[in-house]
């Protein structure tokens, strides 16, 4: 659907893009089969041990993380195979993790390390991987014949996020799903799986904007006023009316006129929250909390996802921000996506990040009581190739690891979660699950389990009823 020109004014299009209508080109709303009035965890999630999380933080590393280097070490592989680091002991006996994770290794009690999830698709490619991960379901033809020039599109299968949030009453406050410190990957390169799409856009996730130079400073583009609108026009609802007049009359015979109000009163409520300002505020937040995250854009991301937990946003993810600064040093976007120099990446920049800022939100939310209902989750978009060298980056002379879709690990902590285990595993060389093969639909059913979500029902424009996600079981093992 084309956007009319006469949304160009400042005014009219903050009105529509507060609430993710910046999004509605991917698709006309859908109506919802009974979603689940609030947070209700079901009665048989409560009887096996899920449905106990109010909340759930999606971490997601960009590019592509290497789980061989990572939490699914072959220290009996191969040289060509396993790498300089070693395996370490942690907190939870047995389990192990690379040596340069010290922070996370004495929080590992809290976490269950998934080592057997498949998530081959016929690319191997990232726009794939993002969608198979973030949606569950296994990418369609159009990955192929057009690959990086796959959009969005209306028809695709929604997000986890948006499908926990339309589960979900709206409390008048912040939205359901939260997305930050950025929406991958840079325009026209996005990443298809994270709208809310045959959903209905009233789902897709708000999107809030961190900057790497700036990194307690975040900020919806789309909630900042222009300088001729004030907070107490906003508040007159006679100003307002006259405000909205422009952009509400080009929707007056549109089949998405149906939930213009609802993007209104959303888009209200944000603007004139106190909790909204409240919440982005990571710098009212005590210095010592800060350090202990670390001081990097994607620490304080996982600052501000603790405290949106604190305002019981149900659906908040952090997608990995690449430096660019070191993007040439790894042969990548300055993210996971390890094509060259695997290691020094590793052991250099992206472990000692994500070591300090992850187990500082473990440790976080279990002094705060916040754990047990908040349910944690590390992804990314595939693992990396077990054997060393990418020819694109000087094969084994350039130490690095290509895409491999075939085999990567999910970690989980929180949300009734039994921490300290790993849960299945792959063969002696990290290529392919070996003990409990899992699918992303697999990883999906559990969040949704976790979440107390049995309903996946939904209609389609004609009201005809459909699954969300017939696939995939909930792996019921890790609860306590």
């Amino acid at each position: 659907m084309k956007r009319s020109t006469n949304l160009a004014t400042r005014r009219a299009f903050l009105v529509a893009s507060a609430s993710g209508f910046a999004g509605l080109h991917f698709g006309l709303p859908q109506q919802l089969a009974a979603a689940e009035p609030s947070y209700s965890p079901s009665t048989t999630a409560q009887g096996q041990g899920g449905g106990k999380a109010k909340s759930v933080i999606l971490f997601f590393l960009c590019g592509g993380a290497s789980h061989v280097d990572t939490w699914d070490m072959k220290p009996q592989a191969p040289a060509e195979y396993r790498g300089p680091f070693q395996p370490a002991a942690t907190s939870a006996p047995g389990l192990q993790l690379c040596e340069h994770l010290p922070l996370l290794r004495q929080q590992a009690h809290h976490l269950a390390v998934i080592r057997s999830v498949c998530g081959t698709v016929s690319t191997n490619d990232h726009h794939a991987g993002y969608y198979y991960n973030l949606t569950g379901h296994q990418p369609d033809a159009s990955f192929k014949i057009e690959g990086n020039d796959r959009r969005p599109y209306p028809d695709d299968w929604p997000f986890i996020g948006s499908v926990v949030a339309s589960r979900r009453r709206d409390q008048g406050g912040l939205p359901n799903a939260m997305t930050l410190p950025h929406k991958p990957s840079k325009a026209p390169y996005t990443r298809p799986g994270q709208f809310a799409a045959r959903l209905g856009v009233e789902f897709d996730p708000l999107y809030v904007q961190g900057d790497i130079a700036e990194p307690l400073k975040f900020q919806v583009p789309s909630l900042v006023l222009g300088g001729d609108v004030t907070a107490d026009q906003l508040r007159s609802r006679q100003k307002l009316l006259e405000t909205l007049d422009v952009a509400r009359r080009q929707f007056e015979n549109s089949p998405i006129e149906r939930t213009w109000k609802q993007h209104q009163e959303r888009t209200l409520n944000l603007l004139l929250s106190a909790q909204t300002s409240q919440v982005f505020d990571v710098a009212s937040e005590p210095e010592s909390i800060r350090a202990r995250y670390g001081s990097g854009i994607n620490a304080m991301s996982l600052l501000l996802a603790r405290r949106m937990v604190e305002s019981e946003v149900p659906f908040i993810t952090v997608f990995w921000k690449e430096n660019e600064a070191i993007k040439n040093q790894c042969k990548s976007a300055g993210g996971w996506d390890t094509h060259g120099n695997n290691f020094d990446c590793l052991k250099n920049y992206l472990l000692p990040e994500f070591d300090q800022a992850f187990s500082a939100l473990l440790e976080d939310l279990n002094q705060r009581n916040l754990l047990d209902q908040t349910l944690l989750v590390v992804n990314s978009e595939m693992g990396r190739t077990p054997k060393i060298g990418d020819p694109r980056s000087g094969g084994v002379n350039g130490a690095g690891r290509d895409h491999w879709t075939h085999c990567q690990s999910v970690l989980m902590a929180g949300g009734g979660i039994q921490g300290g285990q790993a849960f299945g595993s792959s063969d002696r060389l990290g290529e392919h699950p070996a003990e409990h093969p899992l699918t992303p639909a697999d990883i999906a059913k559990t969040v949704y389990y976790a979440a107390g979500i049995n309903n996946l029902q939904a209609h389609d424009g004609q009201g005809r009823p459909y699954n969300l996600l017939e696939e995939g079981d909930a792996i019921r093992e890790l609860f306590s």
